[in-house]
């Protein structure tokens, strides 16, 4: 039986995904939010998508559809949105996918709150939510945790990851467009209020990129960490509501191994997102970039991997019905080609009553992470405990 699904949010973002969400052969029905008609006008008018979007299906807010009888909600709106937005979606009745974060604002206690409030939401109300965070679904992460099923690391020992996205490819860019529109003008008067209160933030709270991989890899929890960041340039703007440029962390982890996580945004560096982890019998190291077309040296048996052999299997009328989505064999998508996993991932765990893997507790531990590594960093590097909100049942 198939469910349908909401889509609110169709900016640069939300687009990428919304092809792959309307194809997918257990989705029904499909509707669409956003607050520029326009954008929505782009997906109605298509011919391949009248066997499944009625006009009537189309809505101009949140409260319009979180009204409507939808299954669930895929959100992919502004990165300060997406927890309060989640919570009006689950409370309405709706399973939700957030686009990551969680949720970023300059107070790492109010981001704690959030994920608190969140898993509370969920359990009270038996909505599932799941976070889209793309390295979960990249090859190299689903090749590790077939590795470490079989054992292949022996104890882990140690593990890093990093996000190095400096400031001049592309995220200033980034940041002018979201501060357009009328959610820009709202998080202009937001901002400046917590920059009134001395309230900065940093780039851990954008953590989930690097988080993520080891914590879903070794599927252990952080216990304490300490940080320390970089100072930020000075006179440039880009900075002037953030504490850092660059942040780095170290974790204890609940399996006693260390995990140093590294955010930076003011670097010699184009960008990458990358991971390894140490085993008392086994290794995995990224051999260099994040581009899809990259090899990896299978450190086990000597010989390199494709992409292709390090990904997990799509089942294959998912595999068809996205080929037939008009992307060919380019449906996987951006970030190593983990969009169409994260859409399917949503998709069977709706339709199948089950919780997703990036589940609540996981994006929460994710996202706790980042914030509780910002607050030791304005402390200057003070041991901090990591709040764990316990396992998926």
């Amino acid at each position: 039986m198939g469910i349908s699904i909401g889509l609110v949010g169709l900016g640069a973002f939300g687009s990428e995904f919304a092809d792959l969400f309307k194809s997918h052969p257990l989705v029904d029905r499909i509707a669409l939010c956003d607050m520029e008609p326009e954008r929505i006008a782009r997906f109605a008018k298509k011919e391949s998508w009248r066997d499944k979007f009625n006009e009537r299906d189309a809505y101009d807010s949140l409260d319009a559809i979180c009204a409507s009888d939808l299954d669930a909600l895929v959100i992919i709106t502004q990165h300060w949105l997406h927890a309060p937005q989640c919570v009006q979606a689950m409370e309405s009745g709706k399973h939700v996918y957030s686009a990551v974060p969680v949720i970023t604002i300059p107070d790492s206690d109010e981001i704690l709150e959030w994920c608190d409030r969140l898993v509370r939401t969920h359990e009270r109300t038996g909505m599932r939510y799941m976070l889209g965070e793309t390295t979960y679904f990249r090859p190299e992460a689903m090749y590790c945790r077939r590795k470490a099923a079989e054992g292949s690391f022996g104890n882990f020992l140690f593990a890093e990851a990093q996000y190095f996205h400096d400031v001049e490819h592309g995220l200033r860019g980034v940041k002018q467009h979201r501060l357009v529109g009328k959610a820009g003008l709202e998080w202009i008067e937001k901002s400046a209020d917590y920059q009134r209160r001395g309230i900065l933030s940093g780039p851990m709270h954008y953590p989930t990129h690097s988080t993520s991989g080891p914590v879903c890899v070794m599927n252990a929890r952080a216990l304490k960490v300490n940080c320390h960041g970089t100072p930020v340039p000075s006179g440039d703007s880009y900075f002037d509501d953030t504490a850092f440029g660059n942040e780095t962390a170290l974790f204890r982890m609940s399996n006693n191994a260390t995990v140093r996580i590294c955010e930076f945004r003011n670097c010699a560096f184009a960008g990458t997102e990358s991971f390894s982890i140490y085993g008392t019998k086994g290794c995995y190291l990224k051999k260099n970039g994040h581009k899809s077309e990259d090899t990896w040296q299978d450190l086990w048996s000597e010989k390199s991997l494709s992409v292709a052999e390090m990904r997990d299997p799509l089942p294959p009328e998912v595999v068809e019905a996205f080929r037939r989505s008009g992307r060919g064999d380019d449906f996987y998508g951006g970030h190593g080609g983990s969009h169409a996993y994260l859409v399917h991932e949503f998709v069977d765990a709706i339709a199948n009553d089950r919780q997703p893997a990036i589940n609540v507790y996981e994006a929460a531990h994710y996202m706790a992470m980042g914030a509780v590594a910002h607050k030791s960093a304005l402390r200057d590097g003070e041991t901090l405990d990591v709040p764990d909100w316990g396992r998926a049942m």
